[in-house]
């Protein structure tokens, strides 16, 4: 987080009364005019950046930081309750859940326009699947693209975009052009250069995906990206697992006439000691037609939807 000095820390308590101050005002003509809509547990009272800029002049930094934690805050409340309810089973309506999420980005991008961690986490938040976030890759691009207009040199961001493409949109194409476009930055790190030949050349493919996550972790330039891409290497480890997994039981399912319903007949067959287990320890599930898949108590799930393979598919 870009670090702040003693004298804007000071006026955090002058923004804050501004903010209070003009939401309050706004909320008084408002009752006096209008009959009160139903509350709503999260709700913005000021969305519009230049508006808020204004409102906190000469403050503009430490008031990005304030509506920065807001949508931590908001994403990780969010979250678990997605998580912890039927919205989750739903993409449709867990869709709008976060709804307050790029709002709440683009403020504090709008106050601080160089507020480097916010493109970066914002950009996961907004593109991760329900639950684990808005489900909405468009979002997570118009994200860094601003952060581009205000940064062109940021290479950083030019690989964030492709990556976005790449993973949740399974764009191989423009994925490619991207990574390439970064790779052309002054400054940008070596493995760039490969990046965009290996995503055309193998686009979907579990290795390419590989490479990604490594040259995240490579280029990230915090602690918690670099978890996100340790966390997103250990799941692709995982898919092999199931993949391997799954082998074993369609082994025993041809060699029965029937698919197992649990582990016990495969356990018998291959000689294993016990249930497998994913890499973080936790027993896989095997549904009651024998499909091998993650349990939902594992620290892994949800598993994230993987590419598919380019095959021979052209790319236009």
């Amino acid at each position: 987080m870009p670090s702040r000095s003693p004298l804007q820390l000071v006026g955090v308590g002058a923004v804050i009364a501004i903010l209070s101050a003009g939401g309050g005002w706004l909320q008084h003509l408002r009752e006096d005019r209008y009959p009160a809509p139903p509350a709503e547990e999260d709700s913005l009272d000021i969305t519009s950046g230049p508006v808020l800029k204004h409102l906190t002049a000469g403050y503009n930094a430490v008031a990005a930081d304030l509506y920065w934690i807001r949508a931590i805050q908001y994403y990780g409340g969010t979250k678990l309750a997605v998580a912890s309810n039927a919205l989750a089973t739903s993409p449709a309506a867990s869709s709008t859940d976060y709804r307050l999420l790029y709002p709440l980005l683009d403020l504090t991008t709008t106050l601080d326009p160089n507020f480097n961690i916010a493109y970066r986490f914002g950009e996961i938040f907004l593109a991760e699947p329900s639950p684990g976030g808005a489900g909405r890759p468009d979002l997570a691009i118009a994200l860094l693209e601003k952060g581009l207009r205000s940064r062109p040199d940021k290479w950083e961001y030019m690989q964030d975009i492709g990556f976005v493409h790449y993973w949740y949109r399974h764009d191989y194409k423009t994925a490619a052009e991207w990574f390439d476009k970064a790779a052309l930055t002054p400054g940008a790190p070596w493995f760039l250069k490969s990046l965009a030949a290996v995503t055309l050349a193998q686009g979907g493919d579990r290795r390419s995906s590989r490479v990604m996550w490594e040259a995240i972790r490579q280029s990230a330039d915090n602690d918690w990206l670099r978890r996100d891409a340790d966390r997103r290497l250990v799941q692709l480890r995982a898919f092999d697992q199931i993949d391997e997994l799954q082998s074993a039981v369609d082994r025993v399912a041809a060699a029965t006439g029937a698919r197992p319903a649990d582990w016990k007949a495969v356990i018998r067959s291959q000689g294993w000691p016990g249930v497998p287990v994913d890499p973080r320890g936790t027993p896989y599930e095997l549904t009651p037609d024998g499909v091998v898949r993650m349990s939902s108590s594992s620290p892994l799930w949800p598993l994230p939807a993987e590419p598919q393979h380019l095959a021979n598919r052209p790319l236009s």
